[in-house]
């Protein structure tokens, strides 16, 4: 099991080894930073971090007022910042949350605020494939799911109970849920909260714009391009920013151009007009004029669009580098319809690391007893084997009696119990790594995740926060790793089970062995 789906290239001095470091740039696709001419940035979770639990626990709390104000009994509803974490999938046919692998079978699921033993999960979903193309499924996208998804969860248990409005089913439910938040968003209460106290809510990193700024003094283009609206976005970059930029600078002479108000995906892929924002009102929003023709740097923008951008600069696709950390609205849809470069920010990254390599001397212990379990269920199945063709009399015989390899069986048998018995709690407590309901974001069990597939597919490059660039200079040449296949890491069974005959101090098998596969002791 490994920390990471890329790998970290060194590229700044004194930058440790990227499996050992939280705070690295991780490469799915090479990318060469001085190719790059402009880099646009998302704003919410990626230039600007929020305090997840409390952002999270807010929102929760909005969605519940709302329903309450429907006559909803969710009174006694506490928000759980653990029970959903990111890269999970709500499938809203059952009233379930799953994690599915990187092939969509199912690896762990919860049914409301309960888990599904493993005959239930088995049962519902043995036919069953995480498809997001399927309206079914509701990818958690981002860290602003947590709140719809707990509640959602919390809600089906009311539903089973009988205590939520009768025809009411669980894909009603969560559309419930969603217009809920939607209201709240739209409403602006969460974001007026958050501006009126923004040291409680926002976690503030001060190296974020000096690694903005040393990519501009490099000479790239430096873009903002946000769905937060002007009277949202401005004092927040102005709170989050302008404390840490040297002398008069601002945030707005930190941008060639800004843009607000986006809506995203459809700015990658619609011709939305733009419009100059020339000022405020007393309120603090956005005085417009409608912008006609190319847009001009150094100024604001509410609305627009990708195409408009790059005729604006000069420049189109694998020249622009675009950072968020919204797996679709932001990386897919600005690399599948314009090939821009994508980076994804991931900000639970740095704790899964962190967790891993805190974890890695029982790692080390793990691996080497599932190489010695592997080995011995070999040398099991081919002393089987050897033992079936005596017995049968076909294919080739040995001279060993079927007395001796029963109780070569036995002992095998034996030892495989005891490995097991030592695997157990290690494999359980590997499985409950970063979350004790989910385990790691990027991993199922021993494959990568639904959530790692998405940001391989999309994301050439992925990292925990922005000043991570920092680390690297803008000039850094990103390699990624060479791709693996199944076969890369193939050990010749022979020698496995050779070795295991001499670890268990018995005698090496004859041919029946040959071509055996390795299967678990019935």
């Amino acid at each position: 099991m490994e920390a990471t789906v890329g790998t970290g290239t060194h590229g700044g001095a004194g930058v440790p080894d990227a499996f050992e470091h939280p705070r690295g740039l991780f490469c799915n696709r090479t990318l060469n930073l001085r190719k790059i001419q402009a880099v646009g940035y998302d704003m919410d979770y990626t230039l600007v971090h929020y305090h997840v639990a409390l952002w999270e626990e807010r929102a929760y709390s909005y969605i519940k007022n709302g329903l309450a104000a429907q006559g909803w009994p969710v009174e006694d509803l506490v928000f759980d910042p653990d029970l959903v974490v990111q890269g999970l999938v709500i499938d809203t046919e059952r009233g379930n949350v799953v994690k599915a692998n990187r092939f969509g079978y199912v690896k762990r699921a919860f049914h409301g605020s309960t888990p599904l033993d493993y005959e239930s999960q088995k049962k519902a979903y043995r036919r069953t494939l995480v498809d997001l193309h399927d309206t079914r499924w509701r990818f958690m996208n981002t860290l602003f799911s947590i709140s719809e998804a707990s509640i959602y969860l919390q809600l089906v248990d009311l539903l089973d109970a009988g205590k939520l409005p009768e025809r009411l089913g669980y894909d009603d439910l969560y559309q419930t849920v969603r217009r809920t938040l939607d209201a709240a968003h739209l409403e602006g209460l969460l974001k007026a909260e958050i501006l009126a106290d923004p040291d409680r809510f926002v976690d503030v990193d001060p190296d974020v714009p000096l690694a903005l700024l040393d990519q501009k003094e490099a000479g790239k283009k430096v873009l903002l391009i946000t769905n937060s609206e002007w009277e949202y976005a401005a004092p927040l970059l102005t709170y989050a920013f302008d404390p840490h930029l040297p002398g008069d600078m601002t945030w707005r002479d930190l941008f060639d151009l800004a843009i607000v108000g986006a809506r995203k995906p459809a700015f990658f892929s619609e011709a939305a007009p733009a419009f100059e924002v020339v000022g405020e009102d007393d309120a603090g929003r956005a005085v417009l004029r409608t912008q006609t023709g190319l847009l001009e740097e150094g100024r604001a923008y509410v609305g627009g669009n990708a195409s408009l951008v790059e005729a604006s600069l000069g420049l189109a696709g694998s020249e622009i580098l675009y950072v968020g950390d919204h797996v679709f609205a932001d990386v897919k849809a600005s690399k599948s319809v314009l090939r821009w470069r994508t980076a994804l920010v991931l900000r639970p990254l740095e704790d899964e690391i962190e967790a891993f390599n805190a974890w890695r001397g029982e790692q080390e212990r793990l691996t080497v007893l599932m190489t010695e379990k592997e080995r011995l269920e070999a040398y099991f199945s081919a002393l089987r084997l050897e033992r079936q063709r005596n017995e049968g009399g076909y294919g080739p015989q040995t001279d060993r009696s079927l007395e001796w390899l029963t109780d070569r069986i036995d002992q095998t048998r034996e030892r495989l119990l005891a490995i097991d018995a030592e695997i157990a709690p290690l494999a359980a407590a590997s499985s409950r790594l970063v979350n004790p309901r989910w385990g790691p974001l990027m991993w199922a069990g021993n494959d990568k995740s639904h959530l790692a597939r998405q940001i391989e597919a999309s994301a050439d490059v992925y990292t925990a926060r922005v000043s991570n660039f920092l680390h690297y200079t803008p000039f850094v040449y990103l390699r990624s790793p060479r791709g693996t296949l199944a076969h890369d890491h193939a050990t010749p069974q022979a020698a496995g089970l050779e070795q295991a005959a001499d670890d268990m101090g018995l005698d090496t098998f004859g041919e029946a062995g040959d071509g055996v596969p390795g299967e678990a002791p019935a």
